[in-house]
């Protein structure tokens, strides 16, 4: 984005321009009811003077092509605070403090593969090996969570997840807490060998409750197993 658009501007330009895989999902919904209604809205809230973050919206699907899509960890919305969110769910750029739900990722991913996590709370690394770090609704404002949820983001981002599901290359979906987890039928009804693999929110608030703790769920070695096993090589989790 630059200073000269607006972040509506920056979008629509965006959602048209998408590339490979992404672009039918891109131009259906730029062309949708919901898809216009979403950037008359993002409109609107700039022009009261709303903070919304990321800068980069749709950052995730430039770092990582549809066709090199290995993993998939979807996110809910963006980090609220100023310096957080940079388009990549559970990422935050280099330098800024890790958020408590990303200190429980690189826990677990401690405690799985037996390696130092990434030094960094910059996820880049894993989106530039197919990790596809999707979050349901990619925008917010400042200091309000879920405050663009139920504005038209869900609609794009199902159609992701669909497209993903129903492509034939064997992918691995880490589905962290219920609004994640609502996802599974619709990869469950595509019908190919894709592994789902389910857990709590790694929030602190959830990371350790029943059913299933998110911490002690071995997913990033499960997911590279998995990989591995057909032919579509591991994830280095821990690569900076």
């Amino acid at each position: 984005m630059t200073d000269s658009l607006s972040l509506q501007a920056t979008l629509r330009a965006q959602l048209a321009a998408l590339p490979g895989g992404w672009h039918n999902p891109g131009a259906a919904f730029l062309g949708s009811d919901a898809g216009q209604r979403l950037l008359e809205f993002i409109g609107r809230r700039e022009s009261s003077g709303a903070v919304i973050y990321p800068p980069s919206p749709l950052r995730a699907l430039w770092l990582t092509p549809f066709e090199s899509v290995r993993v998939v960890v979807l996110g809910q919305d963006p980090y609220h605070g100023v310096g957080q969110a940079h388009g990549l769910a559970f990422s935050v750029p280099n330098g800024v403090r890790l958020p408590p739900s990303l200190r429980n990722i690189f826990l677990e991913l401690r405690t799985d593969v037996g390696r130092a996590p990434p030094v960094s709370g910059n996820l880049e690394s894993w989106a530039r090996q197919g990790v596809l770090l999707l979050n349901a609704v990619m925008t917010v404002e400042d200091a309000a969570p879920a405050s663009h949820a139920g504005k038209g983001w869900e609609t794009f981002t199902d159609a992701i997840v669909d497209a993903l599901a129903r492509d034939g290359s064997p992918k691995v979906f880490l589905l962290w807490g219920a609004y994640a987890q609502a996802k599974a039928a619709m990869i469950a009804r595509a019908g190919n060998d894709h592994a789902v693999l389910c857990a709590n929110h790694p929030s602190p608030l959830s990371a350790r409750r029943a059913p299933v703790p998110f911490l002690g769920c071995r997913h990033f070695s499960q997911a590279n197993a998995y990989l591995s096993k057909r032919g579509r090589g591991e994830i280095g989790w821990s690569e900076a």
